[in-house]
Formats: C-alpha cells, structure tokens, sequence
C-alpha cells in the first residue's frame, strides 16, 4: 500500500556532534525528491528527537551521528519512539558508523545504515520502497 500525501521525514543530529553538512545534504536530497523534511539541529538528546517526532507525526527518522555515541543514543531513539506508540516510524542512520556495530544497531530497530558517499539517491529509494509496503 502506498502511502498517501508526503512523505514526512524527521533528519536529527543526536548527542555532542556538531558536525552537520551529511544531514543537511540528505535533508535536501529528501526534500527535493518530494519529501516534507523537519531538520532539528545539531546536539539534540534522544528525548528532544522523540518529541519531535512525535509532534510533527513523521513517516521517517533520519539519525546523522559522527561522534561514535551512536550505541549508547540510537537505541535511546528507537525505546523512546516505541514507548510513545510511534515504533511504526522507520528509522535509518547515517554517518561515521562501524560496519561491526550495524548487525546490532538492526536488531534494536535501525533499518538501514548509511555511510560517508552513500549516493543519495539510494536514500531517497530506500525510504521510498519501505513505506511503499507499510
């Protein structure tokens, strides 16, 4: 089933990292593939992104990470999300991510993890096809 509408995509910067160009390059890739995208910044916590997921009722959560706290804040995100009924929210990543840390970022609920030079376009696609089966 296709969804109607935009899609409505929540990009975040969770922790201490104040590195944002990869998030605002994905932002605008998503946004001018036809996508409604609410940008919150560098140095959310996971509680601020929760919220504003919540609040803005978003198809998708986009987390950009670069400082290696991404185990300790993704799975915070996903709880979070799931404790306040949005666990049907797809949630991807990007950024400086090990390869070794993806299979368990997986099992807690990420869907897929984007690297430095993913082509956009495979965001985009991505994301299309996951809520083209919802």
């Amino acid at each position: 089933m296709q969804k109607e509408g935009k899609i409505r995509v929540l990009v975040a910067k969770p922790g201490l990292d104040g590195h944002d160009r990869g998030a605002k390059v994905v932002a605008r890739a998503l946004r001018d593939a036809g996508m409604e995208v609410i940008y919150t910044g560098i140095r959310q916590t996971p509680d601020m992104i929760v919220e504003a997921a919540v609040q803005e009722d978003v198809d998708v959560v986009g987390l950009s990470i670069l400082s290696g706290a991404h185990s300790e804040l993704f799975p915070l995100v996903v709880e979070g999300l799931r404790e306040k009924g949005r666990g049907d929210a797809l949630v991807i990543a990007g950024g400086i991510i090990p390869e070794d840390d993806i299979p368990t970022l997986q099992q807690i609920g990420i869907k897929a993890v984007f690297g430095p030079g993913a082509p956009t376009h495979d965001i985009v696609d991505f994301i299309q096809k996951e809520l083209a089966t919802k």
